[in-house]
């Protein structure tokens, strides 16, 4: 691996273990920010860029499971690795469903582990290079790196908040949406005022999207949303 440092989310609500993974990973040069519940560790998520997640799947507000899943629909191919007390083939088998790409048992050696994470990377940088990221939205053309949509010669960036929810329901499209999923996925909380901000971000993506008539977001009352987008 190049001298890149990497940055890591980690997981997990046994602080001392927690702890003691901090300190030997940032001693093999890699950048760790630790949360002790799922809830907190998806708001920091969301909040700075990571290489990869090392994710406990018991823990409390949030499993690892289900933050795994929150991950995986803001960013599909970020990798995960679950750390787990658990060693039913059931729970390994849901783990990836889920997208992990691979998995640890409680107690592990240390060593184990930072050659999985590694490996992972090294995975990952070479499948991430090069790739476009431009998506075909109806006629409209969406670069969810650059925050930009375009049309014909038209072009408009769009603001963060704009660009995470446009993709979010891209990639849910044809399909309901449930509005507190959205809002748990995208703010990792659930409650009337982020419902109503949810309702204008939906409104101004409806009017970036009106020069082509056969996209549409239809409200569900009392459910959520439905992108539908025509499958060419």
């Amino acid at each position: 691996m190049n001298n890149k440092v990497f940055n890591i989310l980690l997981a997990e609500d046994d602080l001392n273990l927690g702890i003691l993974l901090v300190d030997f990973l940032e001693t093999e040069n890699f950048n760790v920010k630790l949360c002790k519940d799922g809830e907190m560790a998806l708001k920091v998520f969301q909040k700075y860029a990571f290489d990869l997640c090392l994710l406990d799947v018991m823990m409390p507000t949030m499993d690892g499971f289900s933050l795994a899943q929150a991950i995986k629909a803001q960013q599909k191919e970020m990798p995960i690795i679950f750390i787990t007390a658990k060693s039913m083939k059931a729970d390994k088998l849901q783990g990836y469903q889920l997208g992990a790409d691979d998995y640890i048992t409680k107690p592990f050696d240390e060593d184990e582990l930072l050659w999985k994470i590694k490996a992972i990377l090294r995975r990952s940088a070479i499948s991430s290079t090069p790739k476009s990221t431009i998506i075909a939205i109806g006629n409209y053309a969406f670069d969810y790196t650059k925050q930009s949509l375009s049309i014909g010669s038209t072009n408009k960036r769009i603001t963060e908040k704009e660009n995470d929810i446009l993709q979010y329901i891209w990639q849910h499209k044809n399909t309901i949406i449930k509005r507190e999923k959205i809002l748990l996925d995208l703010w990792g909380d659930n409650d009337y005022f982020l419902g109503r901000s949810l309702d204008v971000f939906i409104t101004k993506i409806r009017k970036y999207l009106k020069e082509d008539p056969r996209l549409s977001i239809e409200n569900v009352f009392g459910v959520g949303f439905i992108f539908n987008v025509p499958n060419d």
